[in-house]
This record gives structure tokens, C-alpha cells and sequence, in this order.
């Protein structure tokens, strides 16, 4: 699949920090039973690797990939446990649109975007969203930058995503609320369940 098709099968990517590797399998298919089945693990845990290779191989229905992918060595480590993409804060160093999986990089800045584009990328992760200008950058970035499509992540909330999904350059947003730290430590799958059902039903422009 490419980048656009994933990020095209559902409004919000849960962007999923696990710290227990016994939680990856079940939180995997609460949230797909919600209706959000791609999953972005990040790789700020020891246990990411293995939750991606479990989930990946367990979770049927699942769209599952890497997030926090910081170098060209990082992303050949996703295709190897079987990760379906890549998710980077920002632009990799060597990294262009052709690579092991499909690579979802991240921008802040008109210069960074120009790079991306360059580089053959035309679509971006704007990071970190709250911060760089949120729903007014991406619609400064509308105009020069019309191939350039968008999944802003950092600080998008329930409270707020469906204001960036109503922007024609955003296909879809990554958040980490459908899936609150409490919840899963209880193992309240139901509750996933129920908030990734409310993310999925968010419209888009």
C-alpha cells in the first residue's frame, strides 16, 4: 500500500506508546473493531519492535507501522519484523518516497516542506501540529502548496480534529486519545473501542 491509501482508510491513526508487550495484541483489535485499523507504534519502548511483530501478525484487519523512525537503518527495521510503514518526526537524512516501506515524513516549516517535495514525498506529517501553527499553517500551506497532503500530529485532540480534518489538504489526523494510558494499564478495551468508534465517525473534507 502506498502512503496515501493508508492514510485514506480512516480519519484518525491511534499514534500508540506501549510500554507491555501483552497489551499490543488486544489494544490492536480494540481499536480495529472501533473502526481505526491502522496503528502507529511508536519506537520510544524497548517492547516496540516485538508489539509491531505481534500485532502485524496477529491483528486481522490491521494496517500496523512504526512511528518516531529517525534514521534510514530505523526504517529497514520496520519492513524486517513486518511494520507496513514509517512514521518520522521529521525528514531522514537520505530518505526519499522509494524505500523498504512507505515513509510518512515529518515537517514543521515551508523550507522543510519544499524539501520533502524535492525528495519526492508529497505527503507530510506537520509536527509538532500545536506548536508550528496548527490549523492556520495548514491553510497558509494550502496555496503553494497544493500537491502537498497532511496528517497533523502533536496536540490534535477529539476536542479539535475535526477542525483540521475539515481542511481540503489534510487526509487524515494522529492522535494518542483514543487510546488513554489509563485504559489500556486496566485493560478497558471497551472504552478503546468506543472512543476509536467516535474517532472513525469524524467526517473529512
Amino acid at each position: 500500500m502506498t502512503v496515501d491509501e493508508i492514510m485514506s482508510l480512516a480519519p484518525v491513526i491511534p499514534v500508540l506508546i506501549i510500554e507491555d508487550v501483552a497489551h499490543a495484541v488486544p489494544l490492536g483489535r480494540a481499536l480495529v473493531a472501533g473502526g481505526l485499523p491502522v496503528l502507529e507504534i511508536t519506537m520510544r519502548t524497548p517492547v516496540a519492535a516485538e508489539c509491531i511483530e505481534r500485532m502485524a501478525g496477529e491483528v486481522e484487519g490491521a494496517v500496523v507501522g512504526a512511528g518516531t523512525v529517525l534514521t534510514s537503518a530505523m526504517r529497514q527495521a520496520v519492513a524486517d519484523i513486518g511494520g507496513q510503514f514509517a512514521v518520522s518526526p521529521g525528514l531522514i537524512d537520505g530518505e526519499t518516497d522509494e524505500g523498504p516501506v512507505p515513509l510518512l515524513p515529518g515537517i514543521a516549516t515551508a523550507t522543510e516542506l519544499m524539501a520533502g517535495l524535492a525528495l519526492g514525498f508529497t505527503r507530510f506529517k506537520l509536527f509538532p501540529a500545536n506548536v508550528v501553527g496548527g490549523v492556520d499553517a495548514l491553510k497558509a500551506f494550502a496555496s503553494p502548496f497544493q500537491q502537498a497532503k497532511f496528517c497533523p500530529t502533536g496536540g490534535v485532540s477529539a476536542k479539535n480534529a475535526a477542525d483540521y480534518l475539515a481542511l481540503p489538504n489534510v487526509v487524515c489526523v494522529g492522535g494518542s486519545w483514543v487510546a488513554p494510558a489509563d485504559a489500556v494499564r486496566a485493560g478497558d478495551w471497551g472504552r478503546i473501542t468506543a472512543l476509536a468508534r467516535e474517532a472513525a465517525a469524524l467526517a473529512r473534507a
